[in-house]
């Protein structure tokens, strides 16, 4: 489902909009609405995403006992494969100099029903 959850991001941010993406089937809550947020924000720059982060996630917490069955998983992100990109020119822009393009992400799942649900994703201001 984490995976999956990347795959139709990757989507949306490729052309600036979640439209015609499952992200609705993998994501709910705030990881939902960073998403529709940032593709807006590149859509509104004239930009899109080329190519796609890599993952090294594990899950590191599970609680099956509650009412809403939840999961927490850590993920070191890499980011150094995916540019953004001028849609016009097709001109990649360059990271920050300052800019981390590998570093830890904590995500928080949920079971809705049958499904699981990426409902947080944190970018935290740390290498992996």
């Amino acid at each position: 489902m984490y995976g999956r959850y990347w795959q139709e991001q990757v989507k949306a941010y490729a052309k600036a909009d979640t439209k015609g993406t499952d992200l609705r089937k993998y994501a709910t809550k705030d990881a939902l609405g960073r998403s529709i947020g940032d593709a807006l924000s590149l859509k509104q720059a004239g930009n899109i995403m080329r190519g796609a982060p890599s993952n090294d996630a594990d899950v590191t917490s599970i609680n099956l006992n509650k009412k809403i069955p939840s999961a927490v998983i850590r993920d070191c992100l890499d980011v150094s494969g995916w540019e953004t990109v001028e849609r016009k020119s097709g001109k990649v822009l360059p990271f920050a100099d300052d800019a981390l393009t590998r570093y830890e992400t904590i995500a928080t799942a949920e079971k809705w029903g049958a499904q699981w649900l990426i409902t947080k994703v944190e970018p935290q201001e740390r290498g992996c």
